[in-house]
């Protein structure tokens, strides 16, 4: 009977590569820096012996899943497939895997990401949510260490926070078109609870303001970050006694919809009507004419999210704190100069 052949240890990795095993083992837990030379002495072992690490004895031994969890709405979003993207990269740069939660705007599936905390399955997680929060998913995640959240807040959480600078971008959309003669500007914009419609409502005030232009509250639209809310939105606006010069959409998503909704109308854009988006996803640049937008990197977002996140994990008592992401103008073709 042919004998098992005897699994590959970290001493055998460790003999063959003239170290000691506590010096590989650092090595292979990313406790450890090591020079060139060394590290490949330790790889070029691994390689001859077929050494595979046991993850599950690992696991046991450290009381960690070396594993983050990504939480988001919805992954069909490009804005969130970007963000998943500088999560994945960053966590594996540090020796972690990364799982991916879709929420779907739904509480309960929320929460339930949430318990990933309970059964170790994560040892920590990045959250993002686009719904306003009735108080169940603050409650539920102030008792959870260590989270992150993104891009949007959850208000009561006392939780490390990364946002983008809402009301800057805002700002720096309406005035491009301030700048370009636009005066009769409306807003496009998501659910009024959500902090970031607040502070995009905030920057286009701001810079309506600047350029001595009267808010007007019937310009403001209220709906969702959809497409199909900004088809809406351009029915809605093409029924306004007096049609605005230009809109400032609050996504994308939403400005895509706008685009769609107005060409089917016989309505052009920007002949007739400039449009400036908020995101810049990848389609921005795709549709026609090509979308005028602020720029958020929610790459960045995703790789910052990891480093505080795993800074949080090795410090669990590391205070709370919230961090912007920089934005910018990116111009295309959506907005002319209004004669």
């Amino acid at each position: 009977m042919k004998m098992a052949e005897k699994e590959t240890t970290i001493q055998d990795v460790a003999d063959l590569a003239g170290l000691s095993k506590a010096a590989v083992s650092r090595y292979l837990n990313h406790k450890i820096t090591l020079p060139p030379k060394t590290v490949e002495r330790i790889e070029a072992a691994i390689q001859t012996l077929g050494f595979r690490r046991n993850l599950l004895a690992q696991r046991l031994s450290t009381g960690r899943s070396e594993t983050i969890g990504l939480v988001v709405p919805e992954i069909s979003n490009p804005f969130y497939a970007e963000m998943a993207e500088g999560a994945e990269d960053e966590a594996a740069r540090a020796g972690y895997s990364l799982i991916l939660g879709i929420g779907r705007n739904d509480v309960d599936r929320e929460i339930e990401f949430l318990r990933w905390l309970d059964t170790h399955m994560v040892d920590g997680l990045l959250f993002a949510s686009n719904r306003p929060d009735d108080g169940l998913l603050r409650d539920q995640m102030n008792r959870y260490r260590p989270v992150i959240l993104l891009d949007e807040d959850i208000p009561g959480t006392a939780v490390t926070k990364i946002f983008c600078d809402n009301r800057q971008g805002a700002f720096e959309a309406v005035r491009h078109l301030t700048e370009h003669g636009h005066r009769h500007i409306a807003h496009v914009t998501g659910p009024a609870p959500l902090m970031s419609v607040g502070e995009r409502l905030s920057g286009y005030r701001a810079a309506l303001m600047e350029a001595d232009i009267r808010f007007r509250d019937e310009l403001v639209f209220h709906g969702f970050f959809s497409r199909e809310f900004g088809q809406q939105a351009a029915s809605l606006i093409q029924a306004l006694p007096a049609r605005p010069h230009a809109i400032f959409a609050a996504s994308d998503y939403i400005a895509i919809g706008l685009l769609e909704g107005l060409r089917d109308a016989g309505i052009r854009v920007p002949q007739d009507l400039s449009i400036v988006g908020f995101d810049d996803i990848s389609s921005a640049d795709l549709v026609t004419p090509r979308l005028t937008t602020i720029r958020q990197d929610a790459e960045a977002m995703g790789r910052q999210g990891v480093l505080q996140l795993l800074a949080t994990i090795n410090d669990p008592g590391m205070a709370v704190r919230q961090t912007r992401i920089p934005v910018s103008l990116t111009v295309r073709d959506s907005v002319i100069v209004r004669a």
